[in-house]
C-alpha cells in the first residue's frame, strides 16, 4: 500500500536539508538537478571516500565546509535533522542502507536495482511494509516523455488491447561491464539486475498487468579470452590488435583525441564476469506474453533500446535512441509518428522527472512516481530469471514465502506531471 507523505506541513519554499549514502556521480547528477528546482542543502554524506569528495567540492567551487562528513550512515541519520536521503553506495550495499532511512520513516530516494539477493529483496520489502517513507525508485525510463506518450496512445485505445510486446535493449557502451569495476558480479550480480531492471520496470508500467512467469537463458560468447585475472589493458602488449585497446579506440574508432592511458582491465580475460547476451519470455496475468532480449557488444548505430507493442488494431513501437514514437494502423494506410525532442536530456529527460517528483516528495505536495513496490518487482523478476538461467526451468514470478505480490496499482505509482524545460506532449495532469 501507499503510504502518506510525513511531511505535509512543509511549504514548497521550506530549505530542504538532505543527506547521501554513497555519493557517487549517479547521486551527484540527480542532487544537482534538485538543486536547480528548489532550495535544497547538502547537510550530510556517508562515504568510504570522503577525502577524495572533500577536494572535489574545493576543486568545484564549493564549500564542503558547510557538509558533515561521515564513515557511518547511522550516525549521519541520527544525527542530522534531514527532509530526505539519497542512497547511490554500489549495488550491494542498496538494501543495507534503504534500511537505515525506512527504520527513520524519512523520505527515500534509492538507486536500483533495490536489491541483489533474494535474502535483501525479502529484508527490503517487509522494512517497506512498517515504515512511513515515501520512496522514489531511480526508474527514469518509466517517466520518460516517450513512454508517456506511448502509454497515452495505448489507453486511447488507439491500438487495440496490447496483446504482444518486443523488447530489445542492444548496449553500445556495453564495455563498463567488463573492463571497469562492474565486471565484479558480487557487486553486480549479473546483467538482468544491472539492466534489464530498469527494461522490465517500463514494461510493466506499460502493460499494468502483473507478471507471472518467467523463463530466461544468457550467453558469454565474446567477452572471454585467454588473458589472465587482473590483466590490465595498458599493459597489454597485444595492443595492436585488440579492438579494444586504446590504439583502436582512437585509431579505429576514432572515439578519444588521442593514443591515452585508460587505466581498464582487459576485456578478454578469465575474470571478466558477467554474460555478454540474454533473453527472456515473461507470461502475463491476462495470458500475453513479451519477448526481451539484451546484448553487450553492439557498437555505434546498433545501439537500439525500445520496444514494439502489437493490439489488434495497430502496432506501437519506440526507441530512446531514435527518439521516436511510431503509430502503425492495422487497418488503415496510416502511420504516425511522434518525434520527441528529449534524447539531449539525461535518461531521455526521466532523471529530471525523477528530481522533480522527489523534491515535491519532500515537500509533502505529490507522492512517488517509481514506488518501492516497482523496485521490489523489478528486482524479483531479475532474480527469477537468474534462477531460470540457472535451473532451464520457467520459474513463477513469486517470492519464497508466498506472499501475495503487490497490487499493480501500487507499482504504477502516481501519475507523471509535466515537468517544466523537458519536452514533450500528452503528459497526465498533475496528481
Amino acid at each position: 500500500m501507499r503510504k502518506e507523505s510525513q511531511n505535509t506541513k512543509l511549504s514548497s519554499k521550506h530549505s530542504l536539508r538532505v543527506g547521501v549514502i554513497g555519493f557517487g556521480r549517479r547521486i551527484q547528477g540527480v542532487l544537482s538537478a534538485m538543486q536547480g528546482m528548489a532550495d535544497l542543502e547538502l547537510v550530510g554524506v556517508t562515504d568510504v571516500r570522503n577525502e577524495q569528495i572533500r577536494d572535489q567540492m574545493q576543486d568545484s567551487g564549493k564549500n564542503p565546509e558547510s557538509v558533515h562528513f561521515y564513515d557511518d550512515a547511522d550516525r549521519m541519520l541520527d544525527e542530522e535533522t534531514l527532509d530526505g536521503v539519497l542512497v547511490g553506495t554500489r549495488c550491494s550495499l542498496h538494501t543495507q542502507m534503504a534500511c537505515k532511512a525506512l527504520k527513520r520513516n524519512i523520505p527515500l530516494y534509492l538507486e536500483k536495482p533495490v536489491a541483489t539477493t533474494m535474502a535483501d529483496l525479502m529484508a527490503l520489502r517487509d522494512a517497506s511494509r512498517v515504515s512511513q517513507s515515501e520512496v522514489v525508485v531511480s526508474f527514469p525510463l518509466r517517466v520518460t516523455p516517450l513512454v508517456q506518450v506511448a502509454q497515452d496512445i495505448i489507453d486511447a485505445g488507439e491500438i487495440g488491447t496490447v496483446e504482444h510486446v518486443q523488447a530489445v535493449n542492444n548496449v553500445p557502451y556495453g564495455m563498463v561491464y567488463y573492463m571497469d569495476w562492474y565486471r565484479d558480479e558480487t557487486e553486480t550480480r549479473g546483467l538482468w539486475l544491472q539492466k534489464a531492471t530498469h527494461d522490465f520496470d517500463y514494461l510493466n508500467y506499460l502493460l499494468r498487468i502483473r507478471p507471472i512467469s518467467i523463463c530466461a537463458m544468457t550467453s558469454k560468447q565474446i567477452m572471454k579470452g585467454p588473458y589472465p585475472a587482473g590483466h590490465n589493458c595498458d599493459e597489454c602488449l597485444d595492443w595492436e590488435k585488440c579492438l579494444e585497446s586504446p590504439f583502436h579506440i582512437h585509431y579505429s574508432r576514432g572515439e578519444s583525441a588521442a593514443v591515452t592511458k585508460n587505466g581498464l582491465m582487459c576485456a578478454f580475460a578469465e575474470d571478466t564476469g558477467n554474460e555478454d547476451s540474454g533473453s527472456a519470455l515473461i507470461r502475463y496475468e491476462s495470458g500475453m506474453h513479451l519477448s526481451y532480449s539484451q546484448n553487450f557488444f553492439a557498437r555505434r548505430s546498433a545501439g537500439k533500446r525500445g520496444a514494439t507493442l502489437l493490439g489488434y488494431k495497430g502496432t506501437l513501437e519506440f526507441d530512446w535512441y531514435t527518439d521516436e514514437v511510431k503509430v502503425i494502423m492495422h487497418h488503415k494506410p496510416r502511420v504516425v509518428t511522434h518525434k520527441m525532442e528529449s534524447s539531449s536530456f539525461s535518461h531521455g529527460g526521466g532523471d529530471t522527472v525523477l528530481a522533480d517528483n522527489f523534491v515535491a516528495v519532500m515537500q509533502g505536495r505529490q507522492q512517488s512516481v517509481s514506488p518501492i513496490d516497482a523496485g521490489l518487482l523489478s528486482v524479483l523478476m531479475c532474480l527469477k530469471a537468474k534462477e531460470s538461467e540457472e535451473t532451464k526451468t520457467y520459474k513463477d514470478v513469486a517470492y519464497p514465502d508466498n506472499a501475495p505480490l503487490p497490487d499493480i496499482k501500487d507499482v504504477l505509482g502516481s501519475p507523471v506531471r509535466q515537468t517544466p524545460g523537458i519536452p514533450g506532449t500528452h503528459l497526465h495532469a498533475p496528481g
